[in-house]
């Protein structure tokens, strides 16, 4: 009995041995698997989900755990709450190098672009009538409700307003963005843009201001606006830095202004990432032709290769040949 428990004893060690030896074997991110997770903009909310399907096709042992809002709330949970984030995605990269960057992250990838568009229902006020060339009348007209996001927590809301401005220089309408702003009540503004949508669906509001990309994704109708105030088109960039608008700061009370520019959508892992080796897998998925095949195929130009900005000697390597 004596012998046996012996022998038993060894071949635990044994196969302890073995455990050990196969694990030391396996690289860190496959033994690590777990989760990856993910705040992302509320327009990346489709691509990144059929991203994310694709991804575990390869990697079917990962969980992609994504949670959408506007950006700058994004960056808050890195930032105020200290919730755990993998990926922070963002629909500018502005929020990312003004509320991350240095303390949170050291990163930031420019990966897709976008563009500012009106989204309405077939059965809208003035639906017949709308184009790129009177929306604005029609917004003004009496009945019509129309809707942005808030800027303060969503980069969609301020674009939408460095559209108005640019409007009323556009069509050179003068008094236009205060008439605008004054004529969208607190009612139809919502952290973030795709919140509206709902309520569009719902007949509450007529139009809403939204990414082109959305639009396409939820197959609604939408008005196509002017290169000159959409701010889609890197060759307007002088004009577009006409248009600014003062958001609230990193603290309290504090403010920060931000212009007018073509549309630049960001992404990061932050310094304190829990799934660090996953996160870059991620990342390198996401801007591999996988990717980016996904995000234009969901209306998001592919910015390729992708740029990089802040700290470049802290981007892992294995994303150093993905971004320029």
């Amino acid at each position: 009995m004596r012998e046996t428990g012996f022998l038993q004893n060894c071949g635990f060690v044994l196969l302890a041995s073995f455990v050990f030896i196969a694990l030391a074997a396996v690289p860190s991110w496959a033994q690590a698997g777990g989760k990856i997770i993910i705040f992302n903009a509320g327009s990346l909310s489709i691509p990144l989900k059929e991203v994310s399907e694709a991804f575990n096709k390869k990697y079917p042992d990962v969980e992609v755990l994504r949670e959408a809002a506007g950006s700058r709330i994004c960056a808050r949970k890195i930032t105020d709450l200290k919730k755990p984030c993998d990926i922070m995605a963002s629909a500018d990269d502005f929020v990312i190098d003004t509320l991350l960057i240095p303390k949170f992250a050291s990163w930031d990838i420019h990966f897709v672009t976008n563009e500012m568009a009106i989204m309405y229902r077939p059965d809208s006020k003035y639906a017949k009538e709308i184009n790129s060339g009177n929306w604005y009348k029609i917004l003004l007209k009496k009945g019509v409700q129309y809707a942005h996001s808030d800027p303060n927590a969503d980069p969609c809301g301020y674009r939408s307003m460095l559209t108005w401005q640019l409007a009323e220089k556009y069509y050179k309408t003068p008094g236009l963005y205060k008439e605008l702003v004054a004529n969208c009540p607190p009612a139809n503004i919502r952290p973030k843009e795709t919140d509206l949508i709902g309520l569009l669906e719902a007949g509450q509001i007529d139009y809403l201001f939204i990414y082109k990309s959305v639009c396409e994704q939820h197959h609604m109708p939408y008005v196509s606006l002017p290169d000159k105030i959409n701010l889609g088109s890197p060759a307007e960039a002088d004009f577009y830095k006409q248009a600014s608008l003062k958001i609230s700061g990193k603290t309290p009370g504090s403010f920060m202004e931000v212009r007018g520019a073509p549309m630049v959508y960001g992404l990061t892992i932050p310094k304190n990432a829990p799934n660090r080796e996953w996160a870059v897998k991620f990342v390198a998925f996401l801007l591999g032709p996988e990717g980016r095949a996904i995000m234009e195929k969901n209306g998001q130009k592919a910015i390729y290769p992708a740029r990089v900005s802040g700290d470049t000697a802290q981007l892992p390597s294995e994303l150093k040949p993905l971004v320029k």
